[in-house]
């Protein structure tokens, strides 16, 4: 397993989930591994009163934390929400983890996903010689959840046609999966439940039914509230990248990183840091998750094609190709930046030059 691209979180973090068990004295609801006060611990980090060190894998706002694991020890669903990059999916992975200590049970959601890969699917070859049968049938993550009492992950539910979000209904509000076919039905294991993640920026959105809306309790993640924040969030990702990757190159400077974020948080609130200058926003997020992208994308450039050493040069190709998505709108709001902005500040000369010798 110590090849493998991106470990799951409850293998990467498993000597942290096994600290935290050893001391979690909380009450634990059915079919969880830790109480939640040690789901929001592993979620948030902390010192155990032995020493042990557990990272944070959420920086922000704990009470948002408190209330997701909250929620999930009720019949409620779960519902993480926000513009993309605020990092619903790391969240939803983790808490799985930390809850149950299996973050795979997952459904991706796109414009294709049908109620097959919901409710579950049929092997046609068995189908079309013996008939509908238990072995014919092909059990999804969300049937395999309901039938060992663990978390179902949802990724990117407004992505799925209405239709097909429907089909939750009765499992959210009744925690049961008829199979008509074979004249049965599966009941919900304690500990089931259902976590998603949506978005309302990206292309493509379908709104949730009111039905289904009201068998899910939303918790929004914002954008990182201060540039600390979010700086802090940056360097957490990246050292962690560097190492699964095994990428030869240093860690970025603080300043280097500071430089970035404050880039993207003044592209995304349309007024520089002081107040004084408003700017253009593209049309693209400018999340934070495309920062923690842009530093990987100059790592990679200063490792391999570089002295390891991250520098202007290096972050210019990516930081052009996140902030410019559109190559029209966004190469005007683009410019404009640098020539208003960037290019006044005597620190970033070194960025003005790199980035004006990038075309696009």
């Amino acid at each position: 397993m110590m090849n493998v691209l991106r470990q799951h979180a409850e293998i990467q973090f498993h000597e942290e989930l096994e600290a935290l068990k050893k001391l979690d004295t909380g009450a634990r609801p059915p079919n969880w591994d830790l109480s939640p006060s040690a789901v929001v611990t592993y979620l948030m980090g902390g010192k155990l009163s032995n020493g042990f060190v557990i990272t944070p894998k959420y920086i922000g706002n704990q009470r948002l934390m408190e209330i997701a694991v909250a929620t999930l020890t009720t019949d409620r669903a779960l519902l993480l929400y926000g513009i993309p990059g605020t990092a619903k999916s790391w969240v939803s992975e983790h808490i799985a983890a930390a809850i149950t200590g299996d973050s795979t049970l997952l459904i991706q959601g796109t414009a294709g996903t049908g109620e097959e890969a919901i409710r579950y699917g049929w092997n046609y070859a068995k189908l079309l010689s013996e008939g509908p049968s238990q072995a014919a049938l092909v059990v999804t993550p969300m049937m395999k959840g309901m039938q060992t009492g663990r978390l179902v992950r949802i990724e990117e539910l407004t992505r799925i046609s209405a239709d097909v979000q429907d089909t939750l209904i009765t499992i959210l509000s009744e925690k049961t999966l008829p199979v008509p076919e074979l004249n049965t039905e599966i009941q919900a294991e304690k500990g089931f439940n259902v976590i998603a993640t949506a978005n309302n920026r990206d292309k493509g959105v379908n709104e949730l039914s009111s039905a289904l809306k009201r068998r899910f309790n939303t918790v929004i993640l914002p954008v990182p509230a201060t540039a600390e924040e979010e700086v802090n969030i940056v360097q957490t990702r990246v050292a962690s990248s560097i190492k699964t990757l095994e990428l030869p190159a240093q860690l970025p400077t603080l300043q280097e990183i500071q430089r970035i974020v404050r880039i993207f948080r003044e592209l995304r609130n349309g007024v520089t840091e002081d107040g004084r200058t408003k700017i253009k926003s593209p049309t693209g997020t400018v999340s934070t998750a495309e920062a923690i992208s842009v530093v990987n994308s100059g790592l990679a450039l200063a490792a391999h094609f570089g002295n390891g050493k991250l520098n202007a040069h290096d972050v210019a190709s990516g930081l052009v190709g996140a902030i410019v998505k559109d190559p029209v709108q966004d190469a005007v709001v683009w410019k404009e930046y640098l020539e208003n902005v960037v290019k006044t500040r005597e620190e970033w000369k070194d960025i003005y030059r790199a980035c004006k010798e990038i075309s696009f």
